[in-house]
């Protein structure tokens, strides 16, 4: 008897494992066809076929592509921007500190995952209703972040920094096609001038609060 509730038990897991695994590898396929063809250009037959499933099985996860796709940005908008809210809304840290834990982390971030910038960018792009509503702006707009940048440059809009901020960011994972395909830059040599840039964006942001 007691073996087989055991035996039930495992069988529910497995289940529940399989279910997991299947929509992990639904989400995956998603994330690859989103950002290789945009919402607009993407079928639910090309998740299906990316995912190596049937077109009715995906239907049953996820029933619409809008809503496998609102799941997807929601998941690249906590993983891309995230990341900012803590170290803006963290009063005891300090601009300086703050400026150099944002550039790490975000590094760090892209790393991991390559094909969020441009993902996220053409999304913001074709469906900035999406984007706003999904990323939380007005947190960022009222954190102490933005109240120290206007504390130390009371004369310039701070979104001028944070739009710097990112830009130098983000911009070197955008244009790393160009520079792969113009053999100007090998993968390792990019992934140390990255390295790099996590120490050197905080010296230019800081450099640039300093400027008058």
């Amino acid at each position: 008897m007691d073996m087989a509730k055991g035996a039930d038990k495992q069988e529910g897991k497995t289940s529940t494992e399989e279910k997991i695994s299947t929509e992990e590898k639904i989400k995956e396929a998603a994330r690859k066809v989103f950002t290789r063809k945009g919402y607009a250009g993407t079928r639910t037959r090309d998740i299906a076929e990316e995912a190596g499933i049937n077109l009715a099985l995906l239907n049953y996860y996820f029933r619409s592509k809008e809503k496998l796709f609102h799941q997807v940005m929601a998941e690249k908008m906590r993983e891309l921007f995230g990341i900012l809210i803590p170290f803006m809304n963290d009063s005891a840290t300090k601009l300086e500190t703050k400026l150099e834990l944002i550039a790490e982390s975000y590094i760090n971030t892209i790393n991991g995952n390559p094909d969020l910038p441009l993902f996220v960018l053409s999304e913001i792009r074709n469906n900035p209703g999406t984007f706003i509503k999904g990323f939380e702006v007005k947190r960022i707009l009222d954190s102490t972040f933005i109240e120290q940048l206007k504390k130390k440059r009371p004369d310039l809009h701070p979104l001028h920094f944070i739009m710097n901020l990112l830009g130098l960011i983000v911009f070197p994972f955008v244009a790393r096609p160009v520079f792969r395909e113009a053999l100007v830059l090998e993968e390792e040599a990019f992934g140390k001038l990255m390295e790099e840039r996590k120490k050197l964006i905080p010296r230019w942001i800081k450099t640039m609060l300093e400027t008058s």
